[in-house]
């Protein structure tokens, strides 16, 4: 005789159309439990399902039902759904943008309720909107005392094209999560249409001043990561991440295989933004001497500190650019020295990813092509670079107008025009 299951170990059961399905009791957001179904097509997929929920009920996560509210939906999407798809950093955005904003204003409706009406409307008020009034930051005070901002006058610092695009992608994630677990029928916030980016134009250094900041950089003992910065445009988190390993001296190469990037309180090492940022890099040959240096002053750093040389056990051995005791370099501290570093060398501030864009715009002034500076960024694709870099190609398109002539030897034949003219006038 077989065993029965024990209560709440949950039960699957054959339907009469051949198909399977399987209950068991979750926890709703409120705390108390329900019972919840899963469907499949066979034994072993409902299985699997079943074991799903129950392990996120062990977890004491809430299971996602259609009559839930909307905000919280958001709390079990960003607890139970999120964190294995996406990265750190952008599962961290999304939680701030969700506290922030889309719940406060679309929490308390039906997750089934929710239409494309709500979406467009949210957006709309949130696109024209002050981030201060948004978040609420007055809502703390006696009404009398209430002023936006706390100036007595709204500030009207409007969120940018991109948050409002991204919010946006944020709602559509987690609504199309609910589509594939049956709980609603369509994706209210794909019927929207996508709020309009306007791009920003990069505002990177010139030649002179590039040289200008380098030049007060050299004593600087992060001397070699802000010319490799400049020389060959890699992410902040891509050069913090590097290690001695993933460097070829020899050959003028390095691996971009990681980043390192700050999380809350964390610093966290990952895979780069997309696949095509991990690639192959060459080196200029300032680049090898100044990492050549930079190896020995490591070496008398790392003599120097002794036994305070402890680098974390998550850290990967041998990064380039650490600390004194050879911690991982915090990403926020080289926006610091680089504040620090434009006004001693007296250009105008620039953000560390500016340094990024510095390099594209140099290389393009010097004719290199756009594929070859997607490349050596790591663009996703070569739009990305043309269109981030439009407005500095306009010089390497007139040049290549010019060259235009001198391929059809146009040029010559003007000439050879204007001397007959000029012959046949003398005579």
């Amino acid at each position: 005789m077989a065993k029965r299951r024990a209560n709440g170990e949950g039960t699957i059961t054959k339907r009469k159309d051949g198909r399977y399905h399987a209950a068991a009791y979750v926890y709703r957001p409120d705390g108390t439990r329900v019972r919840k179904f899963v469907y499949g097509k066979n034994r072993d997929e409902v299985a699997d399902k079943l074991t799903e929920i129950q392990e996120k009920t062990r977890q004491g996560i809430p299971a996602a039902t259609s009559a839930m509210s909307f905000g919280d939906y958001l709390t079990y999407w960003l607890a139970a759904v999120a964190p294995a798809r996406l990265k750190p950093a952008t599962l961290n955005s999304y939680e701030g943008l969700t506290r922030l904003y889309i719940r406060p204003a679309l929490g308390k409706r039906k997750l089934n309720r929710l239409s494309p009406a709500d979406v467009r409307l949210f957006l709309l008020e949130f696109k024209s909107g002050c981030l201060c009034c948004l978040r609420g930051v007055d809502a703390g005070r006696p009404e009398d005392e209430r002023t936006c901002c706390a100036v007595r006058r709204c500030c009207k610092r409007r969120p940018s094209a991109r948050t409002v695009q991204y919010t946006h992608a944020v709602l559509r994630s987690a609504l199309q999560q609910a589509v594939r677990e049956e709980l609603i029928a369509r994706n209210v916030a794909r019927i929207v249409e996508t709020p309009t980016v306007e791009r920003q134009e990069v505002h990177p250094l010139d030649a002179g001043e590039a040289r200008l900041l380098l030049k007060t950089a050299r004593p600087h003992r992060l001397y070699a990561l802000w010319l490799l910065l400049i020389s060959t445009g890699l992410r902040r988190g891509e050069a913090l991440a590097l290690t001695w390993s993933d460097i070829d001296l020899e050959n003028g190469q390095l691996r971009v295989r990681r980043n390192l990037q700050r999380i809350k309180r964390e610093l966290l090492f990952g895979t780069p933004k997309t696949a095509r940022s991990i690639r192959t890099v060459s080196l200029p040959k300032h680049c090898v001497a100044a990492l050549r240096a930079h190896a020995a002053q490591q070496t008398r750093e790392r003599a120097v500190a002794g036994e305070k040389w402890k680098p974390p056990a998550e850290q990967p051995n041998g990064l380039v650019f650490t600390t004194a005791t050879g911690r991982a370099t915090d990403p926020r501290s080289l926006n610091r020295m680089l504040t620090i570093l434009c006004r001693d060398a007296k250009v105008r501030r620039v953000r560390v990813h500016d340094l990024r864009h510095t390099c594209a715009s140099l290389l393009l002034a010097q004719g290199v092509d756009a594929r070859t500076i997607m490349e050596t960024l790591g663009h996703s694709t070569i739009t990305m670079t043309l269109d981030t870099y439009a407005h500095v190609m306009q010089t390497t398109l007139r040049a290549a107008a010019d060259r235009m002539d001198d391929a059809l030897g146009l040029v010559e034949e003007k000439e050879a025009d204007g001397g007959d003219a000029e012959q046949d006038a003398a005579a």
